[in-house]
């Protein structure tokens, strides 16, 4: 049997989306992969070793047995991505900048879950791993439709208001996700109830932190912020919802979208163009505070107009089903083991 150990101190932060793919991601191959033996942060000799974080343990690891094992990097983000989100020092974001290319760089393969992000990944002048794109998933098995009565529960359980028209907003508590508009937005519409599932993940060097601190203090009477939630507790927290609205300025492929996708919930995005190739026409989009409230109001005045973004949410599900992944990732970890012989066959000439 072929061996894949998967690398990841992810869940050592919680609500954030790399925790929630490493979950997923796993969970998907060790259920449906066969003819491998897939393993979590195990030491010892593997055929293929997948990173799923940045470790400088993972880096030393990586530079002593390069030439023994094949090396998968999964980018989960890029140096402006990190800007937008997290306030370094200047030093120290030029250094951990500096670390990260060489990490990437030391990878047989890169996989980054939007083909938007391939060539960015090369402007960087990382030439040496083969860079690919395997979306993200979400189990069904976790996120789904429920029930008007569970629905109803989970507002009485969160304080969101029964009869309203509810929009839901889910991430980290940073400028890059959009939190200043989705709040603009709610202002404009104080008939509709805006909640906000996600928290300051990585303290006060979230990007935004002061203003975003002020703005829990006292946000508008029509806005809840939940603050940061176990994953268990997410389904309920979409089902409770009308609609998912992530006004982000930048994104690779967030988990949430897939979450509320499973949920069969309408989602609206701001309208950049990593969206194009993966959310294509299944999600409504905008490009201002206006544009999303006029997108907002539309269906939730228009039941007809509702359902329909019901079924194109569902439809861009299924487009990202199990099936359709796991398919991406054997064929992905098959054809990465033909390197791995060649490099077994390379040693064994060598130490012969």
């Amino acid at each position: 049997m072929l061996t894949i150990n998967m690398r990841s101190s992810a869940n050592c932060v919680k609500s954030q989306g790399v925790g929630s793919c490493y979950d997923e991601q796993v969970g998907l191959v060790q259920e449906g992969l066969t003819g491998f033996i897939v393993s979590e942060n195990k030491r010892g000799r593997f055929d293929l070793v997948h990173y799923h974080t940045v470790n400088l343990q993972y880096y030393f690891e990586r530079l002593l047995n390069r030439h023994s094992t094949v090396g998968i990097g999964y980018v989960h983000f890029l140096p402006e991505t990190l800007d937008e989100s997290l306030r370094l020092p200047g030093f120290a974001r030029k250094a951990f900048y500096r670390y990260l290319l060489a990490f990437y760089n030391s990878m047989d393969y890169l996989v980054t879950v939007n083909p938007y992000f391939v060539e960015r990944i090369r402007s960087y002048g990382i030439a040496r791993p083969k860079v690919l794109c395997i979306p993200n998933f979400v189990s069904s098995k976790s996120f789904y439709p429920m029930s008007d009565e569970r629905i109803r529960a989970s507002r009485l359980q969160y304080g969101i208001p029964i009869n309203k028209f509810v929009v839901l907003g889910v991430g980290q508590l940073q400028t890059r996700k959009g939190v200043f508009d989705f709040v603009e937005t709610a202002e404009k519409m104080p008939e509709v109830h805006f909640v906000w599932a996600g928290g300051f993940s990585f303290g006060r060097i979230s990007d935004g932190y002061e203003e975003i601190k002020r703005l829990l203090i006292k946000p508008p009477e029509n806005v809840t912020f939940l603050g940061i939630l176990e994953r268990e507790q997410m389904p309920d927290v979409y089902n409770m919802a009308d609609m998912m609205f992530l006004p982000s300025y930048d994104e690779l492929f967030p988990m949430s979208i897939l979450e509320a996708l499973c949920c069969r919930k309408p989602v609206l995005v701001r309208d950049i163009p990593l969206y194009s190739d993966i959310l294509f026409d299944y999600c409504m989009k905008g490009r201002s505070t206006d544009e999303f409230a006029v997108q907002i109001n539309n269906i939730a005045v228009d039941t007809a107009a509702y359902n329909q973004w019901c079924e194109k949410s569902w439809e861009c599900h299924q487009l990202y089903s199990e099936e359709n992944i796991l398919r991406q990732w054997t064929s992905f970890y098959q054809n990465a083991c033909i390197l791995s012989k060649e490099k077994q066959e390379n040693g064994k000439k060598r130490s012969g």
